[in-house]
């Protein structure tokens, strides 16, 4: 009687960048918001005893979507979609606002972001959409217009809270999906020709994004406006020089870097841990995207492929925006650091999305295993 051949095991890089980013945010959580913990909760622990559970809830996601086979996702993708979209319309008719931007549902004291699962469920819909049209795919009415109407109809809910960085997220990360997918190259150029003036509109047609801009090319002339936050970034990394003041030892986040435990705490980072330290950080970073891609990539599965390069995309993405902002290289989006910024939906969602990665490793693992024993065996799933 043959064994039993079971479900292989994950990439341990994979699993293992996603831990130690994870652990060293909530350190990094705990050093850049323990002085605003004290003052505003009277507790400096406030945000990283909730960033920790956030974690634990992340990791549970995580496990759990690494042992459920990746054919779920594409039975369920249209399902999963139509729920994003229930949550996002309910955001525009009772969601809670902060900022001037009504983004947040709230339930039973935690809040969280419905366009961070409409991410994820937006990517498994459209690489489910394509692997089942197969070679209609390069047909522009039959392939590329279906996934070009879901988009836009996606695209205008979010704009509506209104969230102009999670957008540009969306349609790059799709963007990737669709390339991937072996949508026409031709068809891609000439619809992001044509978006490119209404992108142009969206990001000059209100005050603050205009702001930020202006900020972005020349944060000096409004210092203590538009100019300060990125301002206040560029002091953090450049105190931080080479090695750092040392974990804890950071100046800027003592209220004078805006949102230092959120969308900047890679500044915080680049000013207690130095150049050295944010390499370091970087690396495990391009550990994480290059093995996520490696694994997506070695599938034999055309959903399997494009939900895994979706999914890695849009961490990258994320990632880049994020310290293109922190250093200045690009406008500030709001976007935050993945498994490192403070924030339940944008944590969880990275880890339980890394979960499926984790679990295309597995089926990758497996099914070396059986080519190299020259044999069939018993899926057990």
């Amino acid at each position: 009687m043959e064994p039993t051949i079971t479900r292989g095991r994950p990439d341990f890089l994979l699993l293992l960048s996603v831990v130690l980013l994870a652990c060293f945010g909530m350190a990094m959580i705990f050093s850049a918001s323990s002085a605003l913990s004290s003052l505003k909760h009277e507790d400096p622990w406030y945000y990283t005893s909730r960033q920790v559970k956030f974690a634990c809830i992340g990791l549970l996601g995580m496990f759990v979507m690494m042992n459920i086979p990746i054919r779920v996702w594409k039975k369920t993708a249209p399902y999963l979609l139509l729920l994003s979209v229930v949550m996002l319309i309910v955001v525009m008719a009772a969601g809670s606002s902060m900022n001037g931007a009504r983004r947040w549902i709230v339930v039973g004291g935690f809040q969280f972001q419905p366009v961070e699962f409409t991410k994820l469920a937006l990517i498994m819909y459209i690489s489910s959409l394509i692997s089942n049209k197969g070679e209609r795919i390069r047909s522009f009415k039959k392939g590329l217009l279906p996934i070009l109407i879901v988009v836009s109809f996606i695209s205008l809910l979010i704009m509506k809270q209104p969230d102009f960085g999670a957008v540009l997220m969306l349609l790059f990360i799709c963007l990737t999906v669709m390339i991937v997918g072996g949508v026409h190259l031709r068809q891609l150029a000439v619809l992001f020709l044509a978006a490119l003036p209404v992108l142009f509109f969206l990001a000059f047609s209100q005050s603050y994004r205009l702001q930020r801009i202006a900020s972005f090319i020349n944060p000096y002339d409004d210092q203590q406006g538009s100019g300060y936050q990125l301002i206040q970034s560029i002091y953090a990394l450049a105190h931080g020089g080479i090695t750092g003041t040392g974990f804890g030892h950071g100046i800027q986040k003592l209220f004078y870097l805006p949102e230092a435990h959120t969308d900047f705490i890679f500044a915080v980072i680049g000013e207690e841990f130095g150049f050295l330290g944010s390499c370091l950080v970087v690396f495990v970073f391009f550990v994480l995207v290059v093995r996520g891609f490696m694994s997506a990539l070695s599938s034999d599965d055309p959903f399997a492929i494009m939900l895994g390069t979706g999914i890695v995309s849009m961490i990258f993405i994320q990632f880049m925006l994020n310290l293109g902002a922190v250093t200045g290289l690009l406008p500030i989006t709001g976007v935050p650091l993945p498994f490192v910024s403070y924030g339940g939906s944008s944590l969880i969602l990275c880890m339980a999305s890394t979960g499926i990665i984790l679990s295309i490793s597995r089926d990758n693992y497996r099914r070396q295993q059986l080519q190299g024993s020259g044999r069939k065996g018993i899926h057990k799933e």
